[in-house]
């Protein structure tokens, strides 16, 4: 597991939404809808979630997953921080299943 602090997702721990704006792509909202995720729901997860995978290399923007739960739900939501224009990209959104995380729904299954 990576420490929040080791990567651009440092920022999670004091974000707000003056700072940095959520941007849902419309692939991604689309699999929000057809999931019943809420954009309340993935600004949850964004201020509160943890980062379980980290992904430097990913472009345009380095992108994390994140795990969270609200009211009960456990979530995951891939996102991208656009650093310079102060965006947090939503890639998807979902809830995760047990065929493949484990630990509470936190680790990939090997």
């Amino acid at each position: 597991m990576t420490n929040e602090h080791d990567t651009p997702f440092h920022f999670l721990e004091k974000w707000n939404n003056t700072d940095f704006t959520i941007i849902i792509r419309r692939h991604a909202f689309e699999m929000m809808y057809s999931r019943n995720v809420s954009e309340e729901e993935i600004e949850m997860v964004i201020r509160t979630g943890e980062i379980i995978e980290y992904y430097p290399d990913d472009h345009p923007f380095p992108s994390a997953l994140l795990y969270g739960d609200f009211e009960d739900r456990l979530l995951h939501v891939v996102a991208a921080f656009n650093q310079i224009g102060k965006e947090i990209i939503i890639i998807t959104a979902y809830e995760p299943d047990e065929d493949h995380f484990e630990l509470g729904k936190i680790r990939r299954k090997l």
